[in-house]
């Protein structure tokens, strides 16, 4: 914040030292979260003053953690990489991905997949919960059983040789108000998903999920998923076949789209 106050989270900072201590405990809980956890409450306790409640959680949060060198902590956007794209060539990347339904019978590599997901882990998501996982299903008549739970994929679900279901996790939010943000974090993912596949010689198609009760106790049976997980989409992927066709698009232009407020 700017400026930034002398005291302040006061109103959760014990609740989020009790997280952190339950966090810690676990084996669920990556090397890489840890630090990153550790190195953000560590930095927090550093910078913010004194206070009755904050003493109380920075001497809990000092018995609990083992601080060094801090590296996961807010820097500036200065430091941030500079961009290798301009517009026009975003624009050419954008045009690129087109929804493809027709693959060659061709292998995915699995490396392929995971770069991509890699890719789609850097998508903004609200207090970088990231509540989603990338269930990928890469035998073609496997796919095919998992595309037909969605409807609407009876022409081509046959030819699809890797299906990805990008699944939430509702566990990732105690309150209900938050039951919908897994559909917003990860539609963000999905969309980098799909443009680095672009990048990496791979086509990829959305496959739209229907809300129908069902059709989820279908999928989550055949992905084998928990009571608090939720198919957000399913997107189909393969090296294309170089004559399937593609329906044109024509999007609608900014005028159409842009409502300036005065």
């Amino acid at each position: 914040m700017q400026p930034r106050r002398p005291v302040f989270a006061e109103a959760y900072i014990q609740e989020t030292v009790t997280c952190y201590s339950d966090a810690i405990k676990s084996s669920e809980l990556c090397h890489e979260e840890k630090q990153w956890a550790t190195d953000v409450l560590a930095e927090f306790f550093s910078v913010t003053g004194n206070s009755t409640i904050l003493d109380k959680a920075r001497e809990r949060f000092t018995s609990l953690a083992q601080t060094g060198k801090r590296s996961s902590v807010p820097y500036p956007h200065s430091a941030l990489p500079a961009s290798p794209l301009n517009y026009d060539e975003l624009i050419q990347l954008f045009r690129r991905r087109r929804s493809v339904r027709w693959y060659q019978e061709k292998a995915i590599p699995a490396e392929l997949i995971r770069q991509a997901v890699t890719a789609a882990s850097l998508a903004p998501s609200a207090c970088n919960r990231q509540p989603y996982q990338f269930y990928v299903v890469n035998n073609a008549e496997k796919a095919a059983k998992v595309a037909e739970c969605a409807m609407g994929t009876a022409g081509f679900s046959h030819n699809i040789p890797c299906i990805v279901a990008v699944v939430g996790d509702l566990s990732a939010y105690p309150a209900e108000r938050d039951r919908h943000v897994i559909y917003i974090d990860g539609g963000l993912a999905a969309m980098q998903f799909m443009l680095a596949c672009e990048t990496l010689g791979l086509s990829s198609c959305p496959i739209n999920w229907p809300d129908i009760e069902q059709r989820e106790k279908m999928l989550s049976a055949q992905l084998g998923l928990e009571y608090h997980q939720r198919i957000i989409m399913l997107i189909a992927v393969g090296y294309a076949e170089s004559e399937g066709g593609i329906p044109f698009s024509q999007k609608k232009t900014d005028k159409l789209l842009v409502k300036d407020i005065i």
